[in-house]
């Protein structure tokens, strides 16, 4: 990056430094050319014997030697600015692509480990049911293991995909009148299942709105994720809906360690995640958060994030009623 920015800088002054050469030069030309049409000029008409069309004649000349001025000043400063709006641009191109391929390869570290790590959860515990001889309550727990990994490899896959159609504009999404209650009910009661005792709910009954029951589903889920992921086993996760004026409104509140203010305003970037690869331990591949704000705003609605007291956050969608 620092070799780029400065061939990048020593280019942007050898192109500035040659359009000024250039500029002076035809100044200086176009002078030279007023002064040899005003000789011929003296020499073509007696100023004694014809001063008022000699008068005249000069004025013209003056004056197009003076416009031929005006053009070449202002050549040269659109020249000027066209060439710093497209340095400009090629440099902020050029960061925005560098940062996009750190954050894709951070992606890909983190997708592959993502992937792995229930693959081999499930194939761990269906190997210890094939080799060795449980009971029903042990086979029990393995099996109910196995789906919480399988389900969790599902998300994975299903944000993975839903990002790519959406970013492709292939995905095309339904407009059906739902009951939002009802989807944010079955997707607590869900993770309830995976995470018992985590969740504390305050849901009003129906809330409609109309909007693509998938992709919904899909952002709530990527919320309750989101905050069992940072929020410590012994803390609850509260879960409450409600309608305000003409929006409904979902909130997830956790009491883990929070965000900063810095990066409230990236987490609902592509691929960014929290603090780096090395240092992270929590999972997760930087598509979650960016899914819910854009399936949000598909559906004119409004995703942010707040403090929540004394510790954590709190999420909260905003979605235009039915």
């Amino acid at each position: 990056m620092r070799f780029f920015t400065t061939v990048h800088i020593l280019l942007l002054t050898y192109v500035i430094a040659a359009l000024l050469f250039w500029g002076i030069s035809l100044q200086k030309q176009n002078r030279r050319s007023l002064e040899m049409q005003k000789i011929i000029l003296r020499t073509d008409i007696d100023s004694t014997k014809h001063p008022a069309l000699y008068h005249q004649r000069l004025g013209e000349i003056t004056d197009r030697a003076e416009l031929k001025k005006k053009q070449y000043i202002g050549e040269g400063v659109t020249f000027f600015v066209v060439i710093l709006i497209g340095a400009s641009v090629v440099y902020s191109s050029f960061k925005r692509s560098l940062r996009i391929t750190r954050q894709q390869n951070n992606f890909m570290l983190s997708v592959t480990h993502e992937l792995k790590s229930p693959i081999a959860g499930i194939k761990l515990n269906l190997q210890t049911m094939e080799r060795h001889k449980l009971d029903d309550e042990k086979k029990k727990t393995l099996l109910e293991r196995s789906i919480k990994e399988a389900n969790r490899l599902n998300d994975l896959c299903t944000n993975i995909l839903l990002a790519s159609q959406m970013d492709g504009k292939q995905y095309k999404a339904a407009q059906e009148t739902l009951n939002f209650s009802d989807l944010v009910e079955d997707c607590v009661e869900d993770y309830a299942l995976r995470y018992p005792q985590r969740f504390e709910e305050d849901i009003e009954n129906d809330c409609y709105l109309r909007g693509d029951k998938l992709m919904l589903q899909m952002a709530i889920n990527n919320l309750l994720e989101n905050a069992v992921k940072y929020t410590p086993a012994d803390k609850p996760i509260t879960i409450t809906l409600d309608k305000k004026e003409k929006c409904i409104v979902l909130q997830v509140a956790d009491e883990g360690q929070g965000i900063s203010d810095e990066e409230k305003s990236k987490i609902f970037n592509k691929f960014y995640r929290v603090g780096n690869e090395i240092s992270r331990t929590s999972k997760g591949t930087g598509l979650g958060l960016y899914l819910t704000s854009k399936i949000i705003r598909q559906h004119k609605g409004k995703l942010s994030v707040r403090n929540n007291m004394p510790c954590g956050s709190i999420f909260e969608m905003s979605i235009p009623v039915a």
